[in-house]
C-alpha cells in the first residue's frame, strides 16, 4: 500500500495489491481525475486527456480554447466557474455570490485517517490517508480533500472539510463528500429502493443522457432509497465482471446522483442532500462532510458484496461485537402487541428457554400510560400495573433462569398525549404559527438541542447503569416535517436536517461507549434507516417489519448487497403472516430467518406440540452452525427470479452451507442445476445429513440438481463439512 506524488508529471497515486487511484494538476491549479481501477504497476499518461475547441465552452485561459472545466474529469466542482455539471459544493457569500474559484495549494500524505468530528467513520486500522487542499483567495476559503486508502481492501473512502479563513461570515450551500468523473457512461445505474415493509429492491437500468438521481429529504436515510449507487459493466453480473459502488456513511437526507454529459462521460457525486441543507460558515470555522466509500469490484456484484461486508465488519462496527457471536431471541411484539403482564412474559421466557433461546426481549407497551399507539411517547416510567417489580424486576427474574433480557425504545419520538410534552411542548420539531404535524399520533423531538440530547442519555443511564438490560431495541417509526425551531436564528434554519443527525450521533456515541457491552440494534419501522452509520453504534438492524418468508427472501437479498447476514435481524413469525397474511411452512420461514440474524416473534405459548419440537430442532441446528452463518462468508448465488426461487451460500474454511428457497411451485418444472461457485475446488465436502461426499469442483461447477417440488414456498438447507 503506497501513496505516491510524482513531481514531474503532476500525478497522485493511490495503490495497493488490488486498485490504483489517480489524479493529476493541471496548469498548476486543477485537480483531474485520471484512473481508478485495478492496480497500476506504474502510470505514464498513456490514456490522455482530450483537448478539443468546443462549442459553448468557457475556457479559463482564453488564449486555449481546447481547455475547458467544463469537459475535464475533475475530482471537485461548482456551479457558476466555469463547469455546468452536477456541482459537489456551492458558496454563497453575505452580498449573496455564489461565485468561487478554488485552486491547488499544496497536499500532505497521513498515516491512518483522521477521525471525523461528530460523525461516524471506518476505523484508521491498515489505511493510509491523501489530504489535498485547494484554496479560493479573494475569500480566503480553504477545501480539504480526504482519499484514505485501506490496505487490502479494494476501496477509497472521501470525504471534504470546508473552512472559512476570511473576515466574513460565508454560507455553504452544498457540501457533497465525493465526486469522480469517469470517461465512459457505457455502464448500467443499480439502486436499492422500496417501502415499508417492501426494503431494499435492487434496480438496474441503463444509464442515459441527461442527471439520474436517488436521494431523501425525509430526515433518514429512508427505505425508499438507501444511501449507495453503482455503475456496473453491461455484462457485469453476480459473479463477473466490473462495479464500482458508492455509498455514504449517513443517517439523514442525502443524495447519489450520476450524470451523463453531452461527450459521453459520467460523473458519479454523493453527499448530504443540498435541497434540505445550508451551512453557516463562520470566520475560522469549518464543516466536515460525512464519509463516502467507493468500492471497486472485478467479480461481479457478489465481489462487491464480499468487499462491503468485509469492510463494515471490521473497520466500522463497535469493535467489542465484531466477531462476538449473536444471541437467538423471542421478542414480544408480535405475539402480545400492547397487552401482556409481567407474569404472562415470565411464562413465556420459561418455555423459550426450554427451546433454547438465549435472549428474551420485551417490546413495545411496558412505559406508564401506553396501551396503544397514541400516547406517552417519551413518558419512560415502567408501567407498574403490567410490571409491578419494574424493569429490574422482570430483568432479575428473566436472569435467573439463565435468559438475557432485552427491551425497546422509541426514544426520538415523543406523542403529544405525554407528560413529557405537557412539561415541554417546545421539544418537537416545529415551526411558528403552522400545526405540529403527527404521523403515527407521534411527533419528532429536536435532537438538535443539547438539553434533549442530555434528557435521552440520562434516560439510558437510568436503564442501564444497573446491568440488568443486555440489549436495546432502538426504534424510529415517523419521519420528520415542520423541520424548525426558534433556537436557531433565521438564516441557520436550513442546518436543523443535519444538525439533527448530529445529535442522534451524539447520543449513540456517549451511551454505545458507556455501556459498550450491551447489544443495540437498529431499527426505523423495519429497514428504515439500515445505513452504515448507524451501524458504527449498532452493529445489527432489524431489516423489516415485514416477517413472511417469501418476501423476506427478497427483501434479505437486498440488503445482503451490502451488508453481511450478521447484521440483519431475521425472525420466525406466526402464519398467517401479519403484514402480507400468507402462510408459509415453519421450515422456510426457520431456513429463510436462520440466513439472517435469528429469533422468533410469536406468541410462543399458542405453538402446537409439534410446531414446539420443530423450533427446538431449528434453534439447536443454529447453533450449530452459528459461526458459519454469522461470520462466514456470503454469496448469492440464485437472486429471487419471478417465481420467487431463491439460493445462498454460506462458507468458511471448514463448512458450508447452502440454503434454497422455491417461491411458486411450477407445473412442468423445469431441468436445474444449483452451482455453488465458491467452494474451494480442491477439497472434498460431505453432506452432514446423507453423508454423500463431494468434490469442491463438481459442486461449483456441475450444481445439484433441484428436486421436483410441489406445494408453494418450500425451502430446503444443505450442510456440508468440509474434509
Amino acid at each position: 500500500m503506497q501513496i505516491t506524488f510524482d513531481a514531474d508529471q503532476q500525478l497522485f497515486h493511490l495503490k495497493n495489491d488490488q486498485i490504483s487511484y489517480i489524479m493529476g494538476i493541471e496548469k498548476e491549479k486543477y485537480l483531474v481525475h485520471r484512473y481508478f481501477g485495478p492496480a497500476l504497476s506504474s502510470y505514464h499518461q498513456v490514456n490522455a486527456l482530450q483537448l478539443i475547441d468546443r462549442g459553448f465552452n468557457t475556457n479559463p485561459d482564453c488564449s486555449d480554447r481546447s481547455f475547458s472545466l467544463n469537459t475535464l474529469p475533475l475530482e471537485t466542482s461548482t456551479q457558476g466557474s466555469l463547469d455546468y455539471r452536477i456541482p459537489n459544493y456551492q458558496f454563497r457569500n453575505k452580498q449573496g455570490y455564489r461565485v468561487t474559484a478554488f485552486e491547488y495549494a499544496g497536499y500532505q500524505i497521513l498515516p491512518g485517517k483522521p477521525k471525523l468530528t461528530g460523525l461516524p467513520s471506518l476505523s484508521s486500522e491498515n489505511t493510509q490517508t491523501l489530504e489535498i487542499t485547494l484554496e479560493d483567495r479573494p475569500q480566503n476559503l480553504r477545501m480539504h480533500l480526504r482519499y484514505t486508502l485501506f490496505e487490502k481492501l479494494p476501496v477509497i473512502s472521501r470525504n471534504v472539510v470546508y473552512e472559512n479563513l476570511g473576515t466574513d461570515a460565508v454560507y455553504l450551500e452544498h457540501a457533497g463528500s465525493m465526486m469522480v468523473d469517469f470517461p465512459s457512461a457505457n455502464y448500467d445505474l443499480l439502486t436499492l429502493n422500496g417501502a415499508h415493509t417492501n426494503e431494499a429492491n435492487l434496480s438496474r437500468q441503463a444509464l442515459h443522457s441527461g442527471i439520474q438521481r436517488i436521494d431523501s429529504n425525509r430526515g433518514t436515510s429512508s427505505p425508499q432509497h438507501l444511501p449507495f449507487i453503482a455503475l456496473a459493466d453491461k455484462q457485469a453480473n453476480e459473479d463477473q465482471g466490473t462495479v464500482i459502488g458508492a455509498q455514504l456513511i449517513y443517517s439523514g437526507n442525502f443524495v447519489a446522483q450520476v450524470e451523463v454529459e453531452q461527450y459521453g462521460s459520467s460523473r458519479l457525486q454523493m453527499g448530504i442532500n443540498p435541497d434540505t441543507f445550508e451551512w453557516k460558515l463562520a470566520p475560522n470555522e469549518s464543516f466536515v462532510t460525512p464519509e463516502a466509500v467507493l468500492n471497486y469490484s472485478t467479480t461481479g456484484l457478489n465481489g462487491l458484496s464480499q468487499t462491503f461486508h468485509t469492510l463494515y465488519q471490521k473497520h466500522l462496527v463497535p469493535t467489542y461485537w465484531q466477531n462476538r457471536p449473536r444471541p437467538i431471541l423471542l421478542n414480544t411484539w408480535e405475539g402480545n402487541y400492547f397487552s401482556f403482564h409481567e407474569d404472562e412474559l415470565l411464562s413465556q421466557a420459561k418455555e423459550a428457554k426450554n427451546l433454547g433461546i438465549e435472549l428474551f426481549v420485551l417490546d413495545d407497551g411496558w412505559f406508564a400510560g401506553r396501551n396503544d399507539d397514541t400516547q406517552a411517547l417519551g413518558d419512560w416510567q415502567v408501567n407498574q400495573e403490567k410490571l409491578p417489580e419494574g424493569i429490574n424486576g422482570l430483568a432479575e427474574k428473566i436472569h435467573n433462569m439463565g435468559l438475557l433480557f432485552g427491551l425497546w425504545f422509541e426514544p426520538e419520538m415523543i406523542s403529544k398525549n405525554s407528560q413529557l410534552f405537557s412539561q415541554h411542548p417546545d421539544w418537537p420539531l416545529q415551526v411558528p404559527d403552522y400545526p405540529m404535524t403527527e404521523g403515527r399520533c407521534q411527533l419528532v423531538l429536536d435532537l438538535s438541542k443539547v438539553e434533549i440530547q442530555d434528557f435521552l442519555i440520562a434516560i439510558f443511564d437510568e436503564y442501564l447503569k444497573d446491568g440488568a438490560i443486555d440489549y436495546i431495541k432502538w426504534d424510529m417509526n415517523r419521519h420528520l416535517t415542520e423541520v424548525g425551531n426558534q433556537t436557531l436564528p433565521f438564516d441557520q434554519q436550513k442546518e436543523i436536517s443535519h444538525r439533527y443527525v448530529l445529535g442522534l450521533y451524539q447520543v449513540l456515541e456517549t451511551i454505545t461507549k458507556r455501556y459498550p457491552k450491551v447489544l443495540f440494534e437498529n431499527c426505523s419501522s423495519g429497514g428504515g434507516r439500515f445505513d452504515p452509520g448507524m451501524m458504527a453504534y449498532m452493529p445489527q438492524t432489524w431489516a423489516s417489519d415485514n416477517s413472511d418468508a417469501f418476501c423476506r427472501t427478497k427483501i434479505q437479498t437486498g440488503f445482503s448487497y451490502l451488508f453481511p447476514p450478521v447484521m440483519m435481524g431475521a425472525h420466525v413469525s406466526d402464519v398467517p403472516n401479519h403484514q402480507v397474511g400468507r402462510i408459509t411452512p415453519l421450515t422456510t420461514r426457520g431456513n429463510v430467518a436462520m440466513s439472517g440474524n435469528f429469533g422468533y416473534e410469536l406468541d410462543i405459548k399458542k405453538q402446537s406440540a409439534e410446531a414446539l419440537e420443530e423450533i427446538k430442532e431449528q434453534i439447536a441446528d443454529y447453533k450449530d452452525k452459528r459461526d458459519l452463518i454469522q461470520f462466514g462468508k456470503f454469496y448469492r448465488l440464485l437472486t429471487p427470479n419471478e417465481h420467487g426461487a431463491c439460493a445462498w451460500l454460506f462458507v468458511n474454511d471448514h463448512e458450508a452451507l447452502v440454503v434454497y428457497s422455491h417461491g411458486l411451485a411450477q407445473p412442468a418444472q423445469p431441468l436445474a442445476y444449483l452451482k455453488t461457485k465458491y467452494l474451494d475446488q480442491t477439497a472434498f465436502y460431505q453432506n452432514t445429513v446423507t453423508k454423500e461426499v463431494f468434490s469442491g469442483s463438481e459442486l461449483n461447477h456441475a450444481g445439484m440438481l433441484i428436486p421436483r417440488i410441489k406445494g408453494d414456498f418450500e425451502s430446503f438447507a444443505l450442510h456440508f463439512k468440509k474434509i
